[in-house]
Order: C-alpha cells, then structure tokens, then sequence
C-alpha cells in the first residue's frame, strides 16, 4: 500500500509542486500569454494611454496587473464599470466645485484575457 506524505522535508506537498520548476516555467508562459492578450484588448480602449498591463511574481505565484498608476488610478473602474456620481474639484484659487460623472460599463480586460467569466466586483453570485 502506498503511503502520501503531507510534506516534504519540512513543505507541504502543495508548495513543492508549486515551486517545481516546471510548474513556474508553465506559470510563467501562461500568464505572459494573459498579458499579451490584456494588452491588446486594452488598446482597442485606451484613451489617453496611461493604464497599462504588468506582470507580477510572488513568492510562488504570478499576476497579470492592469495598472493606472500613473493615470486617474481607475483600474477598478476600467476593469468592473461604475454608476454615475458627483465629485468635488477645486480651481487655482481654492474655490470648490462640483464635477457630474458619468457612469461607464466595465472592459473586464482581465477577465476577457484570462478567459473568466465577467462578474462585477462584489456581486454576490446565486
């Protein structure tokens, strides 16, 4: 009878396999492919050119980013849409005033790319 360990040499099997070299390598191709893919999508709707797409490594795990660093940091709002609402400006001489936004339907860049369901943020599903 064969016996499974739960670790291995102090890692639990999951992380041992995650770290594996060609799990990371597949992790790797995968998501350069996602952000290959969000890229394009994203330059069909870009506008003034600030949002962009990243890759990011963690310790085992990898992620495709869509950034708005350098923009209206609205990455949130281009990925999921948001309802229409009033914001609060000031001009040069610090007098306050009121801006009507209007609402904006979500690109789900990222989840077009990855292939996942396109699901508002925090809607809970039923």
């Amino acid at each position: 009878m064969a016996k499974i360990y739960k670790s291995v040499r102090g890692k639990k099997l999951t992380k041992v396999i995650a770290e594996n070299d060609g799990v990371q390598d597949e992790l790797d191709r995968r998501t350069f492919e996602i952000a290959v893919r969000a890229e394009a999508l994203l330059l069909e709707h870009r506008q003034e050119g600030h949002a962009s797409i990243e890759i990011e490594h963690g310790d085992v795990d990898w992620y495709v980013v869509l950034s708005d660093e350098r923009g209206q940091k609205a990455a949130l709002s281009i990925e999921y849409g948001r309802a229409a609402h009033t914001v609060e400006r000031e001009d040069e001489n610090g007098n306050t005033y009121e801006v009507e936004v209007g609402a904006m339907d979500g690109l789900y860049i990222l989840a077009r790319a990855s292939h996942l369901p396109k699901r508002r943020k925090g809607r809970v599903r039923t």
